[in-house]
């Protein structure tokens, strides 16, 4: 299997983790797996433009997005880093998200 088809099978924050040997705290993980992949996620988007082609250096960059996706976790909380836009909205009675806004 390549870096590609391994990325694919991955499933869960715990899964990505473990992939990159990366240590980490499982009740972090366990309270902020969704906000770390989003984060990872997000790394990644930023990061697409600059990435190398070499599977091995990619897997490098890969891995310390994770790490720094995860500490974000580490260091504060879903509410203060606001990855979804729900946490974004700061009005309470302003909390509608719009069928439109919901991606699949």
């Amino acid at each position: 299997m390549n870096f590609e088809e391994d990325m694919e099978e991955l499933e869960s924050a715990e899964d990505f983790l473990r992939y990159f040997e990366l240590e980490y705290e499982p009740s972090v993980v366990h309270v902020n797996r969704l906000h770390i992949l989003q984060r990872f996620n997000t790394y990644l988007t930023q990061a697409e433009s600059n990435m190398p082609a070499d599977e091995d250096a990619k897997k490098i960059i890969y891995k310390n997005l994770l790490a720094r996706a995860y500490q974000d976790f580490v260091e504060s909380d879903a509410q203060t880093e606001k990855v979804f836009k729900v946490f974004k909205m700061g009005d309470e009675s302003n909390n509608f998200v719009s069928l439109g806004d919901i991606k699949v």
